[in-house]
């Protein structure tokens, strides 16, 4: 196994690129084979799988210190619900938990199956590539003895049966000869061991001895026989060895007969380098001219522009100085009013009527204005604000000469954002563009815009993990054709949920009625059925009788921080109420007999009266809002307007609730945009829990998370 270890070290450094994980850019350690045949370290599929546990999941960061316990409730009976606060209670084994993976190497999402990573070979062969490019790497840096006490002595060989090197003095006395030991296999020294005989992942005590063609992975007798490989067609291994050496063997001696020709083109590449550097430094050259031209053109109508409003400035300024000044002269012993005070004084009669008469003119002219004051000019610039609306959306479309290539125009109804952000895009020459480039940024409250982040794309669908709750987002895309690009699509702004998604499903065994509900086995939705049982007892329904509601809470509880959920109603829907309830609120709901015949019980205003209008609890243990006949009722308050058309809104597609448990508020979203439509304080002092309440016909589905969905992928043969 180890016979080819003293190969040219040359030889061993120049294959260094096939030697880093596509995932951590470093060296391959205990490098796993994915189902898409790219090899990737074992910690590196661990660290996928954990990421993507935490983006299903939703799980908060640490510095945000949002992450909550989550409790269970124990049992649909009454004696053990007072059990509901006790901590520990975890979600059953039948919750889906994610094991698909976007592979480093063909950026493709590959699905693990249900063992996950034990499911995977490890790649001994390329492990043992690894191991001698780093003893190439490390020529100077011997390999110490095992079992040598302290200082230990340079090994000389390695035992792949012990898994261990000695030094010459210590392998005879661990390997004396006569005994089972002397027959162990050992090799120079290394730190490479690997077993002698490959096992099978899924049945750890059977031997690979036989190749699945279809899959094109080893498998033995027992994945033949009864396992995933019962029905596909095998192959023994060594004919598979046979096979597959003779293949590669022609692929490589091809390779090498066509050196000649490879050399060629790696000329041909590197003029083909310098050629685009010359061009790409003609084209930035030539952009940046035409960019100067605009920049001399805005310069130039900002000179014209500026000009014009200082000369219209200077005009107005100048009427009121006139203006000004012939006000100061009514003023007493100034201007006209003193220079006719002084005419007064005249005694002589012929010289007074021939100078008064002319004055007398101007003081008529001076009273009439004070009678009737009009600015001389107008203080407003509203004629000279410069519209650039127009030139600045052409200026932000400003790109390249057409390249044949149409723009992606972006789904604004198939894309939205919930725990992740799903864009979808339309491009209608989908067969030629080879990828997309989908870019995102985050947009501050000031409206000041971050840089772009970039994203490859295969097709045209992409989910963006990682965004910051309450932010908006801004998100553009544009096709690829080789080195060519298409101009970017418009924007879709979109707006995260306030808090982390908290995720859970609905709970079957407390509380909940099977005889009117429904919910499916996925437990992400629910229906009322409000139909036979109602009709059978129609004999006992008289004038005010009033219908209960059926509840069904979440099977997550919340003790501490901040989380946000969203639910769809269905428009049909009667009567649906959607919200928070504390868990010694649903003891005593479902404890309770509820008085079926009374037409003034109101089971979310939290007593049993009709004074909901005379009397408002400050911070009730619970929060419900009504949804129903496609509208959103927003419940009475003591602080705002309880008007019918204050109070009643379209409902909308989808509701979020957020919860900030530690400030004690609860607020209901439409996820349009994520508008507040409602909020008020609640009591924390218990557990919460998601909670919803159905009347009449109607359905409620949960939202789903957004999670990246499975791609086929071809297979390499």
């Amino acid at each position: 196994m180890e016979g080819d270890a003293s190969a040219s070290p040359v030889t061993i450094k120049n294959i260094e690129k096939e030697l880093i994980c596509p995932a951590c850019k470093e060296l391959f350690t205990h490098p796993l084979i994915l189902p898409c045949q790219h090899s990737i370290c074992h910690k590196c599929v661990k660290e996928l799988l954990l990421s993507v546990d935490d983006s299903f999941n939703d799980v908060a960061s640490d510095n945000s210190n949002q992450s909550s316990p989550r409790l269970r409730l124990p049992s649909p009976s009454m004696d053990k619900i007072d059990r509901i606060n006790r901590p520990g209670w975890k979600r059953n084994s039948l919750t889906p938990r994610p094991t698909t993976i976007p592979c480093p190497g063909c950026e493709r999402d590959v699905d693990l199956g249900e063992r996950g990573v034990s499911g995977l070979f490890r790649n001994f062969t390329l492990e043992t590539i690894v191991e001698r490019y780093r003893q190439a790497a490390r020529a100077a840096t011997a390999i110490m003895c095992d079992l040598c006490k302290p200082p230990p002595q340079e090994s000389t060989k390695s035992c792949m049966d012990c898994s261990a090197s000695y030094c010459n003095e210590c392998f005879k006395i661990y390997h004396p000869w006569g005994t089972v030991k002397a027959q162990h296999e050992y090799v120079g020294p290394t730190t490479n061991f690997r077993p002698k005989i490959l096992m099978c992942p899924e049945h750890e005590t059977e031997r690979i001895n036989m190749y699945c063609e279809l899959c094109r992975r080893p498998v033995c007798h027992l994945c033949k026989l009864g396992g995933n490989h019962s029905n596909h067609r095998v192959t023994t291994m060594s004919s598979a060895y046979k096979t597959l050496k003779e293949k590669l063997s022609k692929d490589i001696d091809f390779l090498i007969g066509k050196e000649s020709q490879v050399k060629s083109q790696i000329s041909e590449l590197s003029l083909l380098i310098k050629e685009t550097e010359c061009n790409g430094e003609r084209a930035k050259e030539e952009a940046l001219a035409h960019f100067q031209k605009l920049f001399e053109i805005l310069e130039d109508r900002k000179s014209s522009v500026v000009k014009a409003i200082d000369s219209s400035k200077k005009l107005r300024v100048d009427k009121f100085h006139t203006q000004m000044e012939e006000y100061q002269g009514l003023l007493e012993n100034n201007g006209l009013v003193g220079y006719a005070q002084e005419v007064l004084k005249e005694t002589d009669q012929s010289c007074f009527v021939q100078t008064a008469k002319q004055l007398h003119l101007r003081i008529q002219k001076a009273t009439e204005s004070l009678k009737s004051f009009r600015p001389a000019a107008q203080t407003s610039f509203e004629d000279y604000v410069v519209n650039t609306t127009r030139q600045t959306e052409l200026l932000g479309e400003l790109s390249f000469f057409s390249s044949g290539i149409d723009i992606p125009e972006i789904n604004e109804e198939q894309s939205k954002v919930y725990n992740n952000a799903l864009i979808n895009w339309h491009h209608p020459e989908k067969d030629k563009a080879d990828s997309y480039v989908l870019e995102y940024r985050k947009i501050n409250r000031d409206e000041e815009m971050m840089s772009w982040n970039e994203m490859e794309v295969h097709n045209t669908s992409k989910v963006v993990s990682n965004l910051e709750s309450n932010s908006h987002y801004a998100f553009r895309v544009r096709a690829y054709k080789g080195s060519i690009c298409s101009p970017c699509s418009r924007e879709l702004i979109l707006h995260t949920p306030p808090a982390p998604v908290f995720s859970f499903l609905f709970d079957e065994k407390c509380g909940y009625n099977n005889e009117h509900l429904l919910l499916n086995l996925k437990r992400d939705r629910v229906e009322s059925r409000a139909g036979f049982n109602i009709l059978l007892a129609a004999e006992r329904i008289q004038v005010g009788y009033y219908t209960s509601l059926d509840y069904i809470i979440g099977d997550v509880g919340i003790t501490k921080g901040k989380h946000f959920w969203a639910c769809r109603v269905e428009p049909y829907s009667y009567l649906v109420k959607v919200g928070v309830a504390s868990s010694d609120k649903l003891q005593e709901w479902l404890r309770s007999p509820r008085d079926a015949a009374s037409p003034r019980y109101e089971q979310d205003s939290g007593h049993d009266s009709g004074s909901e209008d005379a009397c408002f609890v400050s911070s009730p243990p619970f929060t419900l809002v009504t949804i129903g006949m496609k509208k959103f009722f927003i419940p009475k308050s003591p602080t705002s307007s309880n008007e019918r058309e204050n109070r009643v809104l379209p409902m909308p597609a989808s509701i979020g609730i957020f919860l900030d448990y530690d400030k004690g508020k609860v607020s209901f979203y439409d996820t349009d945009g994520m508008k507040c439509l409602y909020e008020r304080q609640v009591d924390c002092s218990h557990t919460m829990y998601p909670a919803f309440a159905l009347m009449g016909s109607g359905g409620i589905q949960l939202e789903e998370p957004i999670t990246a969905k499975y791609l086929e992928y071809e297979e390499d043969v």
